[in-house]
């Protein structure tokens, strides 16, 4: 269960998917109150229906709003619930996992510092360094957005750059929806890519300029891409919260990226990501996938027993 963007649409071609309306407390934020309020109860009508026809025995969520009906729904049918707090929260856990830890049988931080500010919560940390080689890159570069929100001032950026001849590459531009303004002709505008093909474009690309989302970020790192990230901005109306300058902040702590700050300085964020030597990392969650499966071993086996006691009763 999930909200829809490219990447759950191509999920859903390899595996049985629902998908339920985002849902997010910032929508009030940005004051737009009745849309997160009709949103929400179309997901609790959907979230209900699917949990009391799938009656699921565990479920593992990462949260955000649009998950907390269905984590919710499934607690009151007795289902064993796995919080896993998003990779974005480095420093502390997300509202979400705050609210929700109450329903949670297990919390698991993917940060140190988020770890100890959450109490209760395992950590496993899964970013990891890649020493494989960078593709052979073309005179490239991608601008995407992000599939949830639009995003303006990143476009604006990026056409900028553009027409004051920062950017002599070619350039693909993801939009999320159509353009309002007009950009640069020689900019191939692109308003929603299927997720394979964004993996064929990051092989090619030498820089990526992102919002500050993880899944964009992370997915640039592991081909290899000179990223730049544009965090969004609650105060600029852009976001439901600044999480995105954590995000961009850590990944620039850890000399992963470019970040281009309230100064919107666009040419000198990417005369910094030329000069850069590029690296590669990826995000590697073995050591969580095995602790999840010996967890769920270990639930179906106590239900085994459980219903086992049960019969020798009768």
């Amino acid at each position: 269960m999930t909200e829809e963007t490219a990447l759950t649409r191509d999920i859903a071609k390899r595996h049985r998917a629902f998908f339920v309306p985002h849902v997010a407390l910032g929508q009030a934020r940005l004051g737009k109150p009745i849309a997160m309020l009709a949103a929400a109860v179309r997901s609790v009508l959907q979230s209900w229906r699917i949990m009391w026809r799938e009656r699921p025995a565990a479920v593992i969520t990462t949260g955000a709003g649009s998950s907390y009906f269905p984590v919710l729904f499934a607690r009151m049918l007795g289902a064993k619930i796995v919080l896993i707090d998003s990779f974005a929260r480095f420093n502390g856990p997300s509202a979400f996992a705050r609210i929700a830890a109450p329903l949670a049988h297990i919390r698991v931080a993917q940060s140190q510092e988020a770890g100890r500010n959450w109490p209760g919560a395992q950590v496993f940390d899964p970013f990891r360094r890649l020493e494989k080689m960078r593709p052979e890159k073309e005179r490239l570069v991608f601008a995407t957005v992000g599939a949830t929100l639009p995003f303006d001032r990143l476009v604006k950026l990026v056409d900028q750059a553009k027409r004051q001849g920062l950017l002599p590459e070619k350039v693909i531009l993801q939009t999320g929806q159509p353009l309002k303004t007009e950009v640069d002709p020689s900019i191939e505008v692109r308003d929603a890519i299927p997720f394979d093909q964004v993996g064929e474009i990051l092989a090619r690309a030498d820089i990526v300029i992102c919002h500050g989302g993880t899944g964009s970020i992370i997915t640039a790192l592991q081909q290899g891409c000179r990223v730049i990230a544009v965090p969004r901005s609650y105060t600029r109306g852009e976001h439901y919260d600044d999480h995105q300058w954590e995000i961009a902040r850590a990944f620039a702590g850890r000399g992963l990226l470019t970040m281009v700050g309230d100064d919107d300085d666009i040419a000198g964020a990417l005369a910094s990501a030329r000069a850069t030597e590029p690296v590669c990392a990826t995000l590697a969650p073995d050591a969580l996938i095995g602790e999840l499966k010996a967890v769920m071993h270990k639930w179906e086996d106590d239900e085994s027993a459980r219903q086992h006691g049960f019969r020798r009763l009768l």
